[in-house]
């Protein structure tokens, strides 16, 4: 076993398109998400917003969703199940909501990271070139996708993340949203050694019964109070 460094990089808020998403962080969260930009390659686009704290000093939250005016890749399914009709009709029915949380490896070690958490069962996909064009220059990063877009263990676990330009919060504006904790509550002692061979912390963890639906939840500090986001995964 050859144990890598992780950190959370930023959660993942799926809706059913983009100006619902704003919505729903406007009202949600009381501030309006910063710009994000367009994903070619995955036919998405997003809108960005810098959550970062004490614990969690990189953190940003992604609200991302399907863009209708690009077409879906042709080579695989679209990143973080947003092809999958239970999720679409999920959104659909309830509207923007916590989808998946993304960590983010050092240089050189998402290939480690991929293949450790596949030793132990964990399919994360494989390391994939990503980039978009911004404002301040191109974004450029690796990321584990797999080829039917299925979250890392349903969405319990990350994605993994490697940036090759910098994460892009470091240019985001300073907003009055902070992340105070992210715990992920399972019954699988498999996704608590894929946890622990990415020293992945200051991640909450609490244990499940067996047959339990694993849940995560992240609670956030906002101007309208302690909010507290949460999505079972299917």
């Amino acid at each position: 076993m050859n144990p890598f460094n992780a950190q959370l990089d930023h959660i993942v808020i799926a809706a059913p398109t983009l100006e619902a998403g704003v919505q729903w962080c406007e009202k949600t969260l009381g501030v309006s998400p910063g710009p994000g930009g367009e994903h070619p390659h995955m036919g998405t686009h997003n809108r960005l917003l810098r959550i970062t704290s004490e614990a969690f000093q990189g953190a940003y939250l992604e609200i991302i969703a399907i863009a209708p005016h690009m077409p879906a890749p042709a080579a695989q399914a679209r990143w973080f199940d947003l092809d999958n009709p239970v999720l679409q009709q999920r959104l659909q029915t309830s509207g923007p909501q916590l989808v998946n949380w993304v960590a983010s490896v050092g240089p050189g070690q998402i290939q480690n990271a991929v293949s450790q958490w596949r030793g132990l069962g964990i399919d994360a996909g494989e390391p994939t070139a990503v980039s978009r064009m911004t404002p301040t220059g191109e974004l450029r990063w690796q990321f584990s996708i797999r080829g039917d877009g299925q979250r890392p263990a349903n969405g319990a676990l990350p994605h993994l993340i490697e940036w090759a330009s910098g994460s892009p919060v470091h240019n985001m504006p300073p907003s009055p949203i902070a992340l105070r904790r992210l715990t992920l509550t399972h019954p699988s002692a498999p996704l608590q050694a894929a946890l622990d061979v990415g020293h992945l912390s200051p991640i909450s963890v609490a244990s499940a019964v067996q047959g339990q639906t694993p849940t995560l939840c992240a609670e956030l500090d906002t101007p309208r109070g302690l909010v507290s986001l949460q999505t079972a995964f299917f």
